[in-house]
């Protein structure tokens, strides 16, 4: 964490209103000294803590593509941003499988005091002076989940909720790109869409959930290749809506 604080900021001085803004909920894996989760700390490399490759993108579009971005800083073991206040899972206890045994029993209202208060106040506030055309929500999931056998066989997803305006134009261009694509897969932004419905849907921003195999991103060189791709893609598609 920068200055306590569970987010950061990326290319957002001298922001010219109408571009894209990306929003990266679970780009880190830190956890705070004073937060003792009970995992065996290789797990926090996994994706139960954090989105592997986003962080990556997410600096890779604002400092190389003038995308600005809204960056976590703390596990989402610790607290999850992606989640409704009253959400059991906002401080999980078990994810895939995995007891998360220290957060059980934990002062939840604290935690939300310290990370997903700050955070989504700070993320409310820059995209009213960003005044985005489209919000880009970038997430990443695993080929396979511990807890299933079945094999997630897109390469990328988009989620959507309600407003799928976005969405739809995503999904044909990426497929353009001779790439499987995934409709509100592999889990429905129907069911989970809290940022989303938060700070786009509520406001009638238009905007994509882009949800990346995380096998296609776990070096900088599928970070930097998929940059490009979102770049391109999501800046056609905000000339769509």
């Amino acid at each position: 964490m920068i200055d306590n604080l569970p987010y950061r900021q990326v290319g957002t001085d001298d922001l010219r209103p109408g571009g894209l803004l990306c929003v990266a909920d679970h780009a880190s894996n830190f956890v705070p000294e004073d937060i003792e989760l009970g995992i065996d700390p290789a797990l926090l490399d996994q994706h139960i803590a954090v989105d592997i490759g986003v962080e990556g993108i997410a600096d890779r579009l604002a400092r190389r593509h003038n995308i600005p971005a809204h960056i976590a800083c703390v596990s989402r073991l610790v607290c999850d941003f992606h989640r409704t206040e009253d959400d059991p899972a906002v401080v999980p206890t078990e994810s895939d499988g995995r007891l998360v045994a220290g957060n059980i029993g934990a002062n939840v209202e604290a935690r939300l005091d310290r990370f997903h208060r700050p955070y989504h106040d700070a993320l409310s506030k820059l995209i009213s002076r960003v005044q985005p055309r489209m919000i880009v929500a970038l997430h990443s999931f695993t080929p396979k989940m511990k807890t299933s056998d079945e094999d997630r066989p897109w390469e990328v997803s988009l989620l959507y909720n309600q407003d799928d305006r976005a969405a739809r134009h995503a999904i044909r261009l990426f497929g353009e790109q001779g790439l499987t694509v995934g409709d509100n897969e592999p889990y429905s932004g129907k069911e989970l869409n809290a940022t989303m419905d938060r700070h786009a849907e509520a406001a009638g921003i238009p905007y994509c959930t882009v949800e990346i195999r995380q096998d296609q991103i776990v070096n900088e060189a599928g970070q930097a290749r998929w940059a490009v791709m979102l770049a391109d893609v999501m800046g056609r598609v905000a000339l769509e809506v």
